[in-house]
């Protein structure tokens, strides 16, 4: 061995006649445990010693050399304080990693030992790891502002991934934290494809930050890449219903009604989609035509002031054509029409994210993901079954126990 054994001293405390402190002091400085630790490097062996950048698709190995010692404990994380997952034998003569490396990552390893005598040794190892040939890529959304109630938070992916384990790496590695502390999750749309929102919607002056543990870890082939995080602020709670059946829209902020609209919605065979749609975006000037939707009747307008809810074209937008029905019959092709006073009005209060709902057309229900932000007519138990982490995962917000639980692990 390269140090120096200790010789314990519990006989000799035993006889001190000192003040309490003193003999506590005297007594702690004798044992083992109390003991600076030593320098273990020449007592176990890593499979990182190797040199050069570590192959990250094999496990990391620790032994302990010789008899007279052995390993009591290991601690390894990278850089962004991932920790990596691991067994020790019974006998603490090695020690193997469970979980993969992370690629391109920058890990250190602090490994403590114990001698024949008790004493506690350390040895601390860097090391990177080689970066990775075939990156997932993840794209977090939306862009960072301020939104509605309704907004989702989505996430897609430059690769598919369709395995539930693998599905289950990419999701307990995007976070989502929200300020106040609400219960949400997320909810696989496609291969590539995730969205994740609350129970409910998110309550007015919310605070979310969205981000990525995703990087360098191994997802099927593929280690996973870099994503910017997001920074999302929710606004007042607006929301648009729509009753097609009295062709009349109200307008509310914060749960207070700030205005009462006649509009007109789809005609038969051209109904409007019933069910909840989220705002997803606004254009001053639109040319609509019979083409883009495949209509028999052929049209060819430019019309102003219009909100789009989904991404086939349904509109919210001024219809000075049809004032005359609006607030007594449903004459278009699908679109909520209003006159040109009050769709300025509407494009000018909501904002993306924002909630427009119909009710009581001759349509079909608005699908979840097909055309737009459907995810709010999904109900939270079938939400919850598109989660690949079973069972699924509370939303993670303010709460430090939390935190604790579900520290990042490569």
């Amino acid at each position: 061995m390269s140090h120096t054994p200790r010789i314990r001293t519990a006989a000799s405390c035993a006889l001190l006649i000192a003040p309490l402190a003193i003999l506590a002091g005297a007594c702690d400085d004798g044992h083992p445990l109390s003991a600076t630790p030593y320098d273990a490097a020449d007592q176990i062996a890593l499979s990182a010693d190797e040199g050069g950048k570590v192959n990250p698709d094999k496990p990391l190995e620790i032994s302990a050399k010789g008899d007279d010692g052995r390993i009591t404990d290991v601690t390894a994380t990278d850089a962004a304080g991932r920790y990596v997952r691991g067994e020790l034998s019974a006998d603490g003569s090695r020690w193997r990693s469970t979980s993969p490396l992370a690629a391109g990552a920058h890990y250190t390893v602090r490994v403590s030992t114990e001698d024949e005598d008790g004493a506690p040794g350390r040895r601390t190892v860097d090391f990177d790891t080689r970066p990775a040939d075939k990156l997932l890529r993840v794209s977090l959304g939306p862009d960072s502002g301020t939104y509605g109630v309704g907004q989702p938070v989505t996430a897609q992916l430059s690769h598919p991934v369709k395995s539930p384990e693998d599905r289950a790496t990419v999701e307990r590695a995007l976070r989502v934290d929200s300020q106040p502390r609400v219960d949400g999750g997320w909810h696989w749309v496609d291969d590539k494809t995730l969205h994740y929102r609350p129970a409910e919607y998110w309550p007015a002056q919310t605070t979310i930050q969205v981000r990525s543990s995703l990087d360098g870890i191994k997802v099927g082939n593929r280690h996973g890449g870099s994503a910017k995080p997001l920074k999302l602020r929710i606004g007042d709670r607006v929301e648009a219903l729509t009753d097609a059946g009295a062709h009349q829209m109200t307008v509310k902020r914060n749960g207070k009604v700030i205005r009462t609209i006649p509009v007109t919605t789809g005609r038969p065979g051209y109904d409007t989609r019933n069910g909840v749609k989220v705002v997803l975006a606004k254009e001053s000037y639109v040319r609509m035509t019979s083409a883009s939707i495949g209509a028999s009747d052929f049209y060819d307008l430019g019309v102003y002031w219009a909100t789009r809810v989904t991404w086939s074209g349904e509109y919210v937008h001024a219809a000075p054509w049809s004032v005359g029905s609006q607030g007594a019959a449903n004459v278009s092709h699908g679109c909520t029409g209003m006159s040109m006073e009050n769709a300025k009005w509407f494009f000018d209060t909501v904002k993306l994210g924002d909630i427009v709902e119909v009710r009581n057309s001759g349509g079909e229900m608005m699908p979840a993901f097909d055309v737009g932000f459907g995810d709010w007519n999904v109900d939270w138990a079938n939400w919850r079954k598109g989660s690949a982490v079973v069972p699924a995962g509370s939303h993670v917000g303010s709460n430090p126990a939390d935190a604790a639980r579900l520290r990042p692990e490569v």
